[in-house]
């Protein structure tokens, strides 16, 4: 069983003692639209870390086109044999770290111009609630941003300080 000290991330509604600022919109229920501007699913959670005492990722439904787009990026010639799909069917979420993306408030929609469908079709999923773990976390990064440099040496401490989690979360505009 995993301790909650060894776990690395929280569901924002696990947690009684964080909420949403007051000046920052709750993205949470809104699309989210790939580099294509296709929409790959919307908010469903948000990932907390306890120790950067922020939301550090988006947990995010993923559409069932795009589950279809990966399913077809896996089958290959017949003749290459049975085929091992990457996600099991009921995996249909997937973490966007907080700074690969950009919130349309005015629109209600969470772009990833970093990030395009082929890539999220083909990211490692999981089951709604389950517990992340922080292999997964390096593995989902280094698939996002095609970089080798992120591996399993690579430890918690100073992670979220990566430009990839800087917070998106913009204050609203005064009127």
């Amino acid at each position: 069983m995993m301790t909650d000290k060894n776990k690395n991330l929280f569901y924002l509604d696990e947690l009684s003692d964080y909420k949403v600022a007051d000046n920052y919109s709750d993205v949470r229920g809104w699309d989210v639209k790939d580099a294509d501007e296709r929409t790959i699913g919307k908010v469903d959670h948000l990932l907390v870390n306890k120790t950067a005492e922020r939301v550090v990722y988006l947990d995010v439904e993923v559409d069932a086109t795009l589950i279809e787009a990966g399913h077809n990026t896996y089958q290959d010639r017949v003749s290459a044999g049975v085929h091992e799909f990457l996600n099991k069917d009921g995996e249909n979420h997937l973490i966007i770290p907080i700074g690969m993306a950009y919130f349309d408030e005015k629109n209600k929609l969470v772009n990833t111009n970093q990030i395009d469908s082929s890539t999220f079709a083909k990211t490692k999923r999981f089951k709604n609630g389950d517990d992340i773990d922080f292999g997964y976390e390096l593995g989902v990064i280094r698939h996002y941003k095609g970089d080798n440099t992120i591996h399993s040496s690579n430890t918690v401490d100073g992670f979220y300080d990566r430009d990839e989690f800087k917070n998106p979360f913009h204050k609203k505009d005064l009127k």
